[in-house]
């Protein structure tokens, strides 16, 4: 369960407002076509039909969220949220249950300030459990929560909290919201609320809380798929058409009044850099200028050649990054600009420079190219959303915030329709208009003489079973190779118009053996930062032009290049890709920038709790000079990025660059016999050459335990690590390992989460996992857990890993039962959307996997035996060969941990290097 902090509901609005281009004239408005019900009892249907997968997105919104807190029981909506996973009357067991042995997808709950939502994707088959399990925990919930459930959902959320406001910023949000609004004001406190006031909730309250506002009138349920309106509304009335309405509603109308007089605050925390944020009170949901802000925050601060980013990011660099937009609330939203300084800035200059561009920019406003790339921006972007029909953005998504927010399921094409009108004096006059605005309204509606009807579900008979479902398919592929020797795998999907591109080059972090730490990361950094033609700016500009969207990366294994092009705009956009690709020139001066915020990323990655574990602990699994050893993030060291040069990231690039070493992924709207010609044409000169071999040998386990901390004093909380070297990706067994693995703490109800999260609550959430390779990789158990509690989950956490090797807690035929049901039954959601697609192919290649293995693999995971299970426990666990990683208050930890007995404990610093025992 996930609350939305800010940053999250910014992305959310965006999701929300992104409309039309500077070409469009209303007809590229994208439609998402619904049917619009009441029911008797008030509850809001919307029904969207989207035939392309067997699948349907359930998207349950009720009308509740932090904002009808009252003062002194703060949290309630979130911890109710929680509680809603726990158990109802007909169904007390965790909620996801029954969903794993369906292959529902995309499950999740959320809580804002404004209200609560809960979604799934399942296959079809299973709407009818969907609407059961949904219309029990709304209908029939009360008497399953009890004083032992509350505790123990109260203590979940107390870790959420900590964990939150444990990292870096962590509390910048929340003494945000007090000081913009005054006591008592419905928004003037975080989501998830105040420890003191979580530890006073009573089980009456909570309730009185579903009482009031978990209602069939303060609900709206959108259902987006592979369905028909009128049978979904015949099974919702079924389902949910006996709910009462509940009682009628009060609620907050508040908009805050403009700030006449500005206001300051220092506050210190544990952050490597320094970063100053500016918020102004602006319109609520509804008010066309929320829109016009919208824009001006991707003037100010979206892409490269945004002001704020040029200025201070690249020009001046005097900041690692700056962020401008508005944040959407129904009683008033916030206008956000922040910026984090370069290590050792003066904070005041940032600032200074900030206050400069936004002066200029209200008195200019903004010009039609910058207008340009915001539309074509918001475009693309609307187009790739909505190609799902579930999760965050998805159309259910869309079409219930709509219809929530603003009264209307369809409100998403006013939104367009007033981005695509917008003029540079709408987009000016709003900036001007918005320092602070609002002012208190109170509306008071009649409560319409709702009815209920008789239920006519037996729900005695407990959960509806589901017998059928629809089976998955993986995209048949087509291969070629090039005449330069470049391998092409093409899967044509055209749901969409969009083209796909990923190329891999057998390289990655494990390629920084051959030089320095950080080089593969930095210089596929580079790649789009300058070529013998364009300037960073140019192709920034283009690519917003065209619509596409162009990344650069690493992971341990490779490295690659991604384009996401419109079909409409594909030949240059494949034009500018070949050219980023073959031809980067990198730049010094941008060497020079971006080299500063690598630096400054591995300085804030050095006070993060699980970026540290990360830095350290490949070196002590794999040892000096393995490919591996390196910092499990790419960023490499100080000492290693400090000393790099321009020359050095050119012979990377030249090393690794080959055709005969690298293969390139499509999936998207294209034939073979389309796509062929256009790469001869741009990669046809590309020559081959010699490509070096990583050093990827085994490493023997070590003979014992090691117990290593990493100090960080005052911290909240400390992190856990444990694990050790497990067969690779490609091993014959790896079916049996994943699903081991998943067992012991691969998801949320696996052993270690249900022990350490849902049993003692000593953590927000914790997990084991098999770190994909393309040689031995890592296995590791993490969980982040409050500092008291360090040493008792070390070692529930080696109780957990033990236990499932032998006789004590052997795997159960229900546990195996419930992983190969969630391994194979969310099959037919897990390609919907082109990017999942290309990602498994991508996995295909990266790890040698055999052209069949996703054609085969449900019916290999279904042929896993609890003795193939716990053979795997018995041959990759070693409980007595782990390493040991704890990042915390060394005060505060360490006799507890020497208390265990484990291992020898010794002390590193945040780059993995030893620290006297003193």
């Amino acid at each position: 369960m996930t609350r939305k902090n800010p940053l999250a509901l910014l992305a959310g609005l965006c999701l929300l407002t992104l409309a039309g281009n500077s070409l469009a004239q209303g007809s590229d408005i994208i439609d998402i076509a619904y049917t619009r019900y009441v029911l008797d009892n008030g509850l809001t249907l919307i029904v969207h039909e989207d035939h392309k997968a067997p699948i349907v997105a359930v998207n349950m919104w009720y009308d509740v969220g932090s904002a009808d807190e009252k003062p002194g029981k703060t949290g309630f909506a979130h911890l109710f949220e929680h509680l809603m996973f726990n158990g109802s009357e007909n169904y007390n067991d965790d909620y996801f249950k029954p969903f794993d042995r369906v292959g529902a997808t995309g499950m999740n709950g959320t809580t804002n300030f404004d209200r609560t939502n809960y979604f799934q994707v399942v296959p079809k088959t299973a709407l009818d459990m969907a609407l059961w399990m949904e219309s029990d925990r709304m209908g029939h919930m009360l008497g399953a929560v009890d004083q032992a459930r509350l505790d123990e959902q109260r203590g979940v959320v107390q870790n959420e909290k900590r964990q939150g406001e444990n990292q870096p910023y962590g509390k910048v949000f929340l003494t945000i919201f007090e000081n913009m609004y005054p006591d008592a004001h419905p928004y003037d406190h975080s989501v998830i609320g105040s420890l003191e006031d979580l530890d006073a909730a009573s089980l009456e309250d909570v309730h009185e809380w579903f009482k009031r506002y978990y209602g069939a009138a303060n609900a709206v349920i959108a259902i987006a798929g592979d369905v028909e309106p009128e049978d979904v509304k015949a099974r919702v009335e079924k389902y949910f058409g006996h709910i009462a309405a509940g009682p009628p509603l009060i609620k907050p109308a508040i908009a805050v009044e403009k700030r006449t007089q500005s206001s300051r605050m220092l506050m210190e925390d544990r952050v490597p850099q320094a970063r100053v944020y500016k918020v102004w009170a602006v319109a609520p949901y509804g008010d066309p200028d929320l829109e016009y802000l919208d824009m001006a925050g991707d003037v100010l601060a979206t892409g490269k050649n945004s002001r704020l980013y040029k200025r201070l990011v690249y020009e001046d660099q005097i900041a690692t990054d700056v962020v401008a937009g508005v944040f959407g609330r129904e009683l008033g939203g916030l206008f956000f600009v922040w910026a984090t300084a370069q290590p050792g800035q003066d904070l005041a200059q940032v600032e200074q420079v900030l206050d400069e561009e936004i002066k200029r920019f209200l008195k200019e406003g903004p010009t039609k190219v910058e207008m340009e790339r915001s539309r074509t921006g918001k475009h693309a972007g609307f187009v790739r959303g909505a190609e799902r029909i579930g999760g965050f953005g998805g159309k259910s998504d869309i079409l219930a915030s709509g219809e929530v927010y603003y009264g209307d399921a369809g409100a998403y094409k006013e939104v367009q329709r007033r981005i695509i009108g917008a003029t540079r004096q709408d987009i000016r006059g709003a900036a001007n208009r918005w320092l602070s605005a609002g002012e208190f309204v109170l509306e008071v509606h009649p409560f319409p003489d709702y009815a209920v009807r008789p239920s006519t579900v037996d729900r005695s008979q407990g959960v509806p079973q589901v017998s059928e479902f629809p089976e998955g398919r993986f995209p048949d592929r087509e291969t070629t190779t090039l005449s330069n020797g470049t391998k092409v795998v093409l899967a044509t999907r055209s749901a969409i118009p969009v083209v796909q591109f990923s190329l891999l080059m057998n390289a990655g972090y494990a390629a920084d053996q051959f030089g320095k730490p950080g080089t593969a990361n930095l210089a596929m950094a580079m790649l789009d930062e300058g070529t013998r033609t364009r300037d960073a700016l140019r192709i920034s500009d283009e690519l917003e032009r065209l619509g596409a969207e162009l990344s650069a990366g690493s992971n341990l294994d490779m490295s690659s290049v991604n384009l996401s092009a419109l079909r409409a705009n594909l030949d240059p956009s494949l034009e500018l890709y070949a050219d980023v690709i073959l031809n980067p020139s990198f730049p010094g001066k941008e060497f020079d920038r971006l080299k500063k915020q690598q630096l400054a990323a591995i300085k804030r990655e050095k006070t993060q709790p699980f970026s540290m574990a990360l830095r350290v602990f490949p070196r002590l699994m794999y040892g000096e000079g393995h490919a591996y050893g390196l910092p499990l993030t790419g960023s490499g060291t100080e000492a290693s990025v400090q000393s790099l040069s321009v020359d050095e990231l050119k012979d990377f690039h030249s090393t690794w660059f080959k055709p005969n070493n690298a293969t390139l992924v499509v999936v998207g709207d294209i034939t073979m016999a389309e796509l062929r010609p256009k790469l001869e044409k741009h990669f046809g000169k590309w020559r081959q050459g010699e490509v070096p071999a990583k050093n990827l040998g085994d490493v023997d386990l070590p003979d014992a335990t090691s117990v290593y901390i990493i100090d960080r004093p005052d911290s909240e909380q400390s992190i856990i690590f444990a694990g050790h070297l497990a067969p690779p990706k490609s091993d014959s067994e790896q079916l049996a390992i994943e699903a081991m693995n998943d067992i012991l703490g691969g998801s949320f109800t696996a052993r270690i989460n249900m022990n350490l999260r849902e049993d003692k609550h000593w953590s927000y959430g914790a997990r084991s996992l098999v770190f994909d390779t393309a040689a031995q990789r890592p296995f590791i158990a993490f969980a982040p857990v409050q500092t008291d509690k360090t040493a008792e989950s070390i070692a529930e956490i080696n109780k957990e890993v033990t236990g499932i090797r032998g006789d004590a807690m052997p795997p159960t035929e229900e546990e195996l039962a419930k992983i190969k049901d969630q391994k194979t039954l969310t099959l037919p959601g897990r390609w919907e959307t082109n990017g999942a697609v290309l990602g498994d192919i991508v996995q295909m290649q990266r790890f040698g996997l055999p052209d069949d293995h996703w054609s085969t693999y449900a019916a290999t995971v279904r042929a896993l035996s609890l003795a193939d299970v716990s053979r795997q426990a018995e041959r990759v666990l070693q409980p007595g060969k782990m390493t040991w990683v704890i990042v915390g208050d060394r005060a505060k930890i360490e006799s507890g941990i020497r208390d265990l007995g484990l291992g020898e404990v010794r002390f590193l610093d945040p780059d993995g290097n030893p620290v006297a025992d003193n």
